[in-house]
């Protein structure tokens, strides 16, 4: 292997296994531990690694409703509201967006009385003018994260 690809391999090999030891990728890529190691502690320090993390099934834990608010925010309070929601523990994702709404925030509900509860608090800031919310039926894909082009 090249080193030019050697960050993107790596960084595919996380993807397949965060749980990977310096070792076994040092095995995968050919390369030597001293080099994993290396590329590791760079990607991390550039911020493009930001951390290792289990993918959980949320629905196994009996977090059964998904749900997709878009949210249009009042006057300058966009950033604040986007903090306070990425804050808030059933958030997943919060996303400022361009469109008809400013954000759109996606949550994890135990049951719709869960969500309806939150709802209604949100509902009360004065900092949400107007908010529209769907109910995930299905999802066809959730938690991906795609593997990088290598040349």
């Amino acid at each position: 292997m090249t080193y030019e690809n050697l960050d993107a391999e790596l960084i595919n090999a996380l993807l397949g296994d965060g749980r990977a030891s310096l070792r076994s990728l040092s095995e995968q890529l050919d390369v030597s531990v001293t080099t994993i190691s290396n590329h590791t502690d760079d990607l991390e320090q550039d911020g493009i690694i930001t951390g290792y993390s289990p993918v959980i099934d949320y629905g196994e834990l009996s977090y059964d409703v998904t749900a997709v608010l878009q949210l249009k925010a009042a006057g300058g309070a966009l950033p604040d509201l986007a903090e306070r929601l990425g804050a808030h523990d059933q958030m997943i994702s919060v996303y400022e967006v361009t469109g008809n709404y400013d954000i759109i925030a996606i949550g994890k509900f135990r049951d719709t009385d869960h969500m309806n509860a939150l709802i209604k608090e949100l509902l009360s800031d004065a900092a949400i003018e107007q908010s529209s919310t769907s109910v995930v039926l299905n999802a066809a894909a959730e938690n991906e994260q795609f593997e990088l082009d290598v040349e």
